[in-house]
């Protein structure tokens, strides 16, 4: 075990308990899970109950003292950071200036990536990765093949209808309400993800209304919105955040046929549905089970080992992860809130 590599969670919520703990138990082989923490003591025990279950070893930390600790605590490389979308951006700066790599998910962005060029400014700095990132679901991995074969992009199309209601478990989190953006971009922005690795360009310019339905919801809950991609073509973007009948789907349309992914649910597994339709009108499909963050964390650990035993002489971390592709599915969200929030007016997407 004193070879592993050693990693800490910073988060005790939801999210941790249900998909992080799960997923890293998966690949618990890669590593040694040393801490969790959280800001309170209770919920950083409830946790590491449930942890103990796959990591025996692993150990409460809470409050000032307890982050101290983490980022004192040398034999400890990275971090996953899962906090409210308020503080993980500054949780996170104080453990890359600590040394410590990171992985996260993604709030706001501008202030995040200038303060890390201001903190990291060696050739070995520490890993910032962007964590929930739709990038590493196999089924973007193979519609972005798929997309490369259907000649020139006509149009692109991405509908969300969500299914944010009281059922849902984090329909009450409240950093999530008082947050800017709201549940359009903390959802929103996985979304992007998908259409950006899909298509394989950037998003340069939208035009966006926005409105306010459902009262249980903070505004805006829905956002319809045009977008040109750099290659010229169009495309449309329309989320409704709860709806009746929960329906997610990404379609990019070429000169020689479609390829379209759509959220399933298929003898029991949550996943995508991969189609293919050609030319020819025969449709080619492909179900991928949901495994993006199992792979996602598998390359982090895979990359902060990499980056230690390079000491410093740089080393390239996988692109997919990168913070500044979540800097740019941002800014493709909030360039849709700006359009909005402006009665529509255009608005080009800021480049990172």
């Amino acid at each position: 075990m004193a070879t592993l590599p050693q990693i800490a969670v910073l988060g005790a919520g939801i999210f941790v308990k249900t998909q992080y703990i799960p997923r890293l138990a998966e690949i618990s082989h890669l590593f040694c899970l040393k801490y969790i923490w959280s800001r309170s003591e209770e919920s950083s025990r409830g946790a590491v109950e449930i942890a103990k279950q796959h990591f025996p070893g692993v150990e409460c930390k809470w409050g000032d003292q307890g982050l101290n600790d983490i980022m004192q605590d040398s034999s400890l490389i990275g971090t996953a950071v899962v906090l409210a979308g308020q503080v993980q951006v500054d949780i996170s700066l104080k453990l890359l200036k600590a040394g410590k790599h990171v992985i996260q998910g993604i709030p706001e962005i501008e202030t995040a990536l200038a303060s890390y060029k201001s903190v990291c400014t060696n050739p070995g700095q520490p890993i910032w990765a962007v964590a929930e990132n739709y990038r590493f679901e196999p089924a973007f991995v193979e519609s972005k093949k798929l997309v490369a074969g259907v000649g020139d992009m006509m149009n692109v199309q991405v509908i969300v209808e969500g299914s944010m209601n009281s059922s849902n478990p984090y329909f009450s989190s409240s950093w999530r309400r008082n947050f800017e953006g709201g549940f359009i971009l903390d959802m929103g922005v996985h979304f992007i993800a998908g259409l950006r690795m899909m298509v394989g360009c950037e998003v340069t310019s939208v035009s966006a209304i926005t409105s306010h339905i459902d009262r249980t919801l903070p505004p805006p809950d829905i956002i319809s919105s045009n977008f040109k991609l750099e290659n010229g073509c169009s495309g449309v973007f329309v989320m409704v955040v709860s709806s009746s009948s929960p329906k997610i789907i990404w379609r990019v349309v070429g000169s020689k046929g479609t390829v379209q992914v759509e959220r399933r649910k298929v003898d029991g597994k949550h996943g995508y549905l991969v189609s293919l339709y050609s030319a020819d009108g025969q449709c080619k499909s492909t179900f991928h089970p949901f495994c993006g963050v199992h792979e996602e964390l598998k390359i982090f650990i895979h990359d902060i080992v990499q980056a230690n035993l390079k000491q410093g002489n740089g080393y390239e971390a996988e692109p997919r992860s990168s913070f500044v592709e979540g800097a740019r599915d941002v800014a493709v969200l909030e360039a849709m809130l700006e359009s909005g929030s402006k009665g529509g007016t255009l608005v080009n997407v800021k480049k990172f």
